[in-house]
């Protein structure tokens, strides 16, 4: 699977974002997504995960009620809305495909990462 991001920028605290995600090479209903993030001197951390149908989602707490995942498996794509975004939300944000796996949060697990994308929330 070849992942692509893009919708990265600077934004101003309180302001939003959309990151999309497009697929190719794969069949992407095969695959449960997921976006992670790193900010600098920091690990990769799980942001927000959704099921191959999109049945299902897996948040991070500090995303919570602000951050909202969805996928379009005829256009190949996963978005990421991110809302009222805040300082510590500026990172590099990655999206991520694993295939037949078991819908985790674990960055091991996924098998196949795009190129990332820099979000910048000011304050």
């Amino acid at each position: 699977v070849q992942l692509q991001a893009s919708g990265g920028g600077l934004v101003q605290a309180g302001g939003s974002l959309t990151l999309s995600c497009a697929t190719s090479g794969r069949t992407l209903s095969r695959c449960h997504m997921a976006w992670f993030r790193q900010a600098p001197g920091k690990e990769r951390e799980f942001v927000v995960g959704i099921s191959q149908s999109g049945g299902r989602t897996k948040y991070a707490d500090s995303v919570k009620g602000r951050f909202t995942i969805s996928r379009d498996n005829a256009k190949s794509t996963v978005y990421l809305q991110m809302n009222s975004l805040k300082p510590e939300d500026t990172a590099v944000y990655y999206c991520a495909a694993d295939e037949y796996g078991f819908f985790s949060t674990q960055s091991n697990d996924y098998d196949y990462w795009g190129q990332g994308t820099q979000v910048t929330v000011s304050s």
